[in-house]
């Protein structure tokens, strides 16, 4: 048993959760970490019952402050970070994935079911955070009902394409998307900062020759090339490149490198959009370093066995996380009829809705 004389004492002290340090209606902190006396210690440590279950309760010197202290509490936020408690947008928080690991059963639900039953709302979010991604079926087919699909687990994100963008076949198009070519995988907006976390893509129409849909998982490539050439992850996480995107009204940049790490080298986010690349410019043997690991990683995305191929009927609606997650498609006939909306949001929305789904579903 870890006794609170052990801790490390301004750790312990700024987690005290009386009345006098937070405020009992939002559980907010009432000080400054500065407003601590100089010389904090434990003056003294009995064991104590906090809520009705074990603790310790403790006073302070040099002030004689009293907190209280349940052991489950102390034994979790000791415990080493991990997906639970930590930053849920590293890989270890995440189920990796090849094609096969997912063909056959895609993650997916009724738009009915989704909306009655929280249990299956919840089920299909925690695949978005999980696997990177999911399919509601039989979603309403009519304009702007993408944006009600965000909406039920968070906040639109409106960028220079709009509220709502329209994924056919435009005359004067100002992005490739917006036409019947093949797309290659990509994550969207690389050149935004912070980029979309969340896209979704309601489909609309789709009776043409080609457009089918492939997703592939950018955190499984990157884990691969780290394994497999680490000098090449190295260089890819470690060099920032320059994305652009400009058209008559907007022009947007962002330098950040094409695998993002956390402070512990975890892979967090994958920025790749072979159209949105800028020009780098670095000391030659720097960009001679950048190409190969850029070739290395580009060849292993369009690896045999990484993207999942599927076709998008009338009434799916793919949600997937742009960080985490390439997308693709094959290219369709222009005069075919092929259309999607697509809209922006966020993960801290999914994932505040998904916390707060749990926990409703512990009360019951």
């Amino acid at each position: 048993m870890t006794r609170p004389a052990s801790l490390p004492a301004l750790w312990l002290r700024d987690n005290c959760g009386c009345v006098d340090c937070r405020d009992p209606r939002n559980g907010q902190k009432l000080f400054q970490i500065t407003d601590l006396p100089d010389g904090l210690a434990v003056a003294s440590e009995s064991p104590s019952r906090t809520d009705g279950a074990p603790g310790w309760e403790v006073v302070w010197q040099p002030d004689g402050h009293v907190s209280r202290y349940t052991e489950a509490w102390i034994a979790s936020a000791l415990a080493d970070e991990h997906p639970a408690s930590g930053d849920q947008r590293i890989e270890d928080a995440k189920t990796l994935w090849r094609a096969s690991d997912v063909s056959d059963a895609l993650p997916s639900a009724s738009w009915a079911d989704y909306q009655q039953d929280p249990a299956a709302r919840l089920h299909l979010l925690e695949a978005v955070s999980h696997l990177g991604f999911a399919i509601l079926r039989d979603v309403p087919v009519r304009d702007g009902q993408v944006t009600e699909v965000a909406e039920t687990f968070g906040y639109v994100r409106d960028t220079n394409y709009g509220r709502i963008f329209e994924v056919r076949v435009e005359e004067n198009p100002n992005n490739l998307a917006f036409t019947g070519e093949r797309i290659t995988p990509h994550t969207d907006n690389p050149y935004r900062d912070p980029v979309p976390t969340l896209q979704l893509l309601h489909c609309l129409a789709n009776s043409t020759e080609g457009g089918d849909s492939g997703l592939v998982d950018g955190f499984e490539a990157a884990a691969t090339l780290r394994e497999t050439d680490p000098v090449a992850f190295d260089v890819l996480t470690r060099t920032p490149v320059p994305f652009a995107f400009a058209d008559s009204t907007t022009e947007l940049s962002a330098h950040r490198p094409l695998i993002g790490t956390d402070p512990r080298g975890r892979i967090r986010e994958i920025r790749f959009n072979n159209r949105s690349i800028g020009t780098l410019r670095l000391p030659g043997s720097q960009i001679e370093a950048f190409y190969a690991a850029y070739r290395t990683f580009a060849d292993l995305l369009c690896r045999p066995g990484l993207q999942l191929d599927f076709r998008l009927a009338p009434g799916d609606c793919l949600i997937f996380d742009n960080t985490r997650l390439l997308h693709a498609r094959t290219a369709f006939l222009s005069s075919g009829g092929r259309h999607l909306q697509g809209c922006y949001a966020d993960l801290d929305g999914l994932f505040s809705t998904i916390a707060v789904l749990r926990r409703e579903g512990e009360t019951i």
